[in-house]
């Protein structure tokens, strides 16, 4: 028997998770990109980006021959100087933000026909948002849909994914953001419970911009977000905002990737997730590279899972990889557990009935990372469906 000389080597070799089948890499920048799909093989469940996936419930998506004819419906509000086109798959600006990075991602670029194009004019400053709506998909669809904000433009867009019945959608959403734009992009997730959705979003920030991207999921049976970064220039601010509540027997699944590979950029990364229910399962997984280039970069990433009741289950991975020395600042956290005792003890020794505590627990827990998506609409909408969320379930165990 050989033994391995290096890492790699060790990783490659079979074991519980990510070997075996395929190479591994021990840095995630290593990881394949691509838009053939016979560079990213259907995964079989051991590989690192797929070991906490549910393979028999997201499998449908990995063949292009399992998916309907024609792309999932679309509709855009958008006000004035907004422009909204559908083009074809050779259309210049789209491809242009990473490559594919996954197998449902490799998939989603082959198999649309046409893509949905956003274009928010270099220096405009819009006064109210742009809504993207993706519902009554039926079958089995792709979907491209691509969001560009111009030079010194400031914008708020809101993606919203909801309805569909037994649907499958399989999505890239490409984001690009000028220098020194300003851009705000919400993706909420509000299917009905038997949908399965994965979605490949690809953020590109340029020279001094500022872009802020929020990730909601509610609903769904099985969602999969994954949102990619690739910093153009420097002085470039990502914010990343994700909240997510679990019921019984969904799996929702959250994956951000920060990649600096330019000065001087900064990058905060917080997620939230409750989960009550027997088989609701979150995972959010943070990688963080900061390159050799990326001097004087700032980033730090959160993730918080509050589990309301028993039976269900949140894996939580940072991941932060630093090549070099001047940076100003780098670090992760993450956490999960149940109620704190001392919080719902304070509450019901001022004569409140426990259900209620409770209920003001999870409100608190949410609330600080609602107040941060600045957006009024979206923030009333997330308070609401908590809410609702907590009552139609009955909620906490005592």
């Amino acid at each position: 028997m050989t033994t391995p000389n290096t890492i790699a080597e060790t990783m490659n070799k079979a074991h519980s998770h990510g070997g075996g089948s395929e190479k591994a890499h021990p840095s995630r920048a290593d990881r394949p990109t691509s838009f053939e799909l016979n560079d990213i093989a259907v995964p079989h469940g051991r590989e690192e980006d797929w070991r906490f996936t549910p393979m028999r419930r997201i499998e449908r998506l990995f063949e292009p021959a399992n998916y309907d004819a024609g792309d999932a419906p679309v509709t855009v509000d958008a006000p004035a100087p907004v422009t909204v086109e559908t083009v074809a798959r050779d259309d210049k600006r789209l491809g242009t933000v990473l490559a594919p990075g996954d197998r449902t991602a490799v998939v989603a670029w082959n198999g649309f026909e046409q893509a949905t194009v956003v274009e928010i004019p270099a220096e405009a400053e819009l006064d109210a948002p742009v809504r993207i709506n993706v519902a009554d998909v039926e079958g089995t669809r792709a979907q491209h849909l691509v969001i560009r904000a111009g030079a010194f433009s400031k914008a708020t867009v809101i993606l919203s994914h909801s309805g569909s019945a037994q649907a499958a959608l399989n999505q890239t959403v490409e984001v690009e953001t000028g220098d020194s734009a300003n851009l705000t992009v919400v993706s909420l997730q509000e299917w009905d419970d038997t949908v399965l959705h994965a979605s490949n979003q690809r953020l590109a920030l340029g020279r001094d911009s500022k872009l802020t991207h929020i990730v909601v999921s509610f609903g769904g049976d099985l969602v999969r977000v994954c949102a990619d970064t690739d910093f153009r220039g420097p002085g470039a601010e990502l914010n990343m905002l994700g909240i997510y509540f679990v019921d019984g027997g969904q799996h929702l699944e959250h994956r951000v990737f920060v990649d600096h590979s330019h000065p001087k950029c900064f990058s905060r990364v917080t997620y939230k997730g409750a989960l009550q229910g027997k088989d609701a399962h979150a995972v959010w997984v943070g990688d963080c590279l900061i390159g050799r280039r990326a001097r004087g970069t700032d980033t730090y990433e959160l993730n918080r899972n509050l589990v309301l009741t028993t039976g269900a289950k949140a894996d939580s991975v940072p991941n932060l990889e630093i090549e070099n020395g001047q940076i100003e600042g780098a670090g992760h956290a993450s956490a999960t557990g149940r109620f704190d005792d001392e919080q719902l003890f304070y509450l019901r020794a001022r004569g409140i009935p426990e259900i209620e505590a409770r209920r003001l627990v999870v409100l608190g827990f949410f609330n600080e990372i609602v107040a941060e998506i600045a957006v009024p609409e979206v923030e009333e909408r997330l308070m609401s469906a908590i809410e609702a969320e907590l009552e139609v379930n009955g909620l906490l165990e005592a």
